[in-house]
C-alpha cells in the first residue's frame, strides 16, 4: 500500500526521489500527458523503509540497481496542481544516488522507458537551465549547485 491517502481538504504523499547527477546534468522525467519535469522516484509502502523505496523506485522505473551515496534534503511541501486541482500535503526524501553501473543512462541526452503501462520519458537537464524549465520541486532549482553534506530540511508553500 503506497503512503497516500485523500481527504475533503487534499491528499497526502510521502515519496522519495532520486538525485542521478552526470557532467552538470540531473536526470528528470517526465509522463504523458504532464508537461513538467520531476525526479525518479515515487511513493513509500506502508512499513517500508525509505531507503529500500528509492532502490525499488529506481528499479522499477529505470531497471538497473543503484547505490545510495547519502540522503539529501527533506522537503515538506504544499501544493496544488497546476490545473488549479487537488492540494497536496507531501513529504519528500532526496536521496543523492550512485548509477554509474547502468551505462546506458549517459548514452543519450533523452530516452523513453516503460513501467508496466506507464511511458516515463527521461532527459538530462542541465543544472543552468533548470531556472527556466518547467521543473519541479522548485527549491531544486537553486540547491542543485549545493549539494548539502547532510540531510538538511526545506519547506516549500505554493498553496
Amino acid at each position: 500500500m503506497d503512503m497516500t491517502f485523500k481527504t475533503p481538504e487534499g491528499r497526502f504523499n510521502y515519496r522519495v526521489c532520486a538525485v542521478i547527477i552526470h557532467e552538470g546534468k540531473l536526470l528528470a522525467m517526465r509522463d504523458r500527458p504532464t508537461s513538467h519535469y520531476y525526479l525518479p522516484g515515487g511513493r513509500v509502502h506502508l512499513h517500508e523503509s525509505s531507503n529500500d523505496a528509492i532502490l525499488r523506485e529506481i528499479h522499477e522505473e529505470l531497471g538497473i540497481e543503484a547505490k545510495i551515496v547519502r540522503p539529501l534534503w527533506f522537503c515538506e511541501n504544499f501544493f496544488a496542481l497546476d490545473d488549479g486541482g487537488e492540494r497536496y500535503h507531501e513529504l519528500s526524501l532526496y536521496y543523492l544516488i550512485d548509477a554509474s553501473e547502468a551505462k546506458f543512462l549517459f548514452e543519450n541526452e533523452t530516452f523513453t522507458l516503460m513501467e508496466e503501462n506507464e511511458i516515463h520519458l527521461f532527459e538530462w537537464l542541465p543544472f543552468e537551465k533548470l531556472r527556466d524549465t518547467y521543473f519541479y520541486p522548485l527549491f531544486l532549482k537553486k540547491e542543485i549547485f549545493h549539494l548539502p553534506e547532510h540531510l538538511t530540511m526545506i519547506t516549500e508553500r505554493k498553496i
